[in-house]
């Protein structure tokens, strides 16, 4: 599906120069001499390299055609994750180094979002916020204020993170999964 250069955003995908390209960030210019264009940053799927593009904008731009399923994680071994659909019960196995650091926030039934194209997964995408529990972090220290000051934390998933001073260990809390930050305790 062809888009003006203006439309491009954000996590969409794009066919360009015979790849895949994910956009990590754009930037619309409009120079004082010349016309506007928008500066995009793009990183390849099949060959994971980067590529900063400059489109007019007057240009258009091919949008891949993507298909989003919903499915459960069942498990994981040393080299690929399994996922079953909750509606069809097919299952199907993705490749660890595709799905990268996200595998250590995968935890049973848990429900993601993957991407095809062309019947072939493209990548996962998790809950904005999962729940996990504090393996260890260091005692508090007295007279810290609460608002500037956070300590490091082990999650059980393996994950270090800040959280507030007073968490402590084998407390339940919520982080983000896109920035991994502490939200809240449970």
């Amino acid at each position: 599906m062809k888009i003006n250069a203006t439309e491009i955003r954000v996590g969409m995908i794009l066919e360009h120069n015979d790849d895949l390209w994910e956009v990590l960030k754009t930037n619309h210019v409009k120079p004082g001499k010349g016309g506007a264009f928008a500066q995009v940053e793009m990183k390849s799927i099949n060959k994971n390299t980067k590529l900063n593009e400059r489109f007019r904008s007057n240009e258009t731009v091919e949008k891949a055609s993507i298909d989003e399923y919903k499915y459960n994680f069942l498990y994981n071994d040393e080299n690929y994750c399994y996922f079953i659909n909750p509606e069809t019960f097919e299952q199907i196995n993705i490749k660890n180094s595709l799905i990268g650091d996200k595998v250590k926030m995968l935890t049973e039934n848990l429900t993601v979002t993957i991407n095809f194209y062309n019947d072939i997964a493209l990548n996962i995408n998790l809950p904005n916020q999962i729940t996990c529990k504090i393996e260890t972090t260091d005692a508090a220290l007295k007279g810290q204020t609460v608002s500037s000051s956070y300590k490091p934390a082990k999650l059980n998933n393996g994950i270090n993170i800040q959280v507030p001073p007073f968490i402590e260990n084998g407390d339940t809390v919520i982080i983000d999964t896109r920035t991994l930050e502490y939200i809240k305790k449970i």
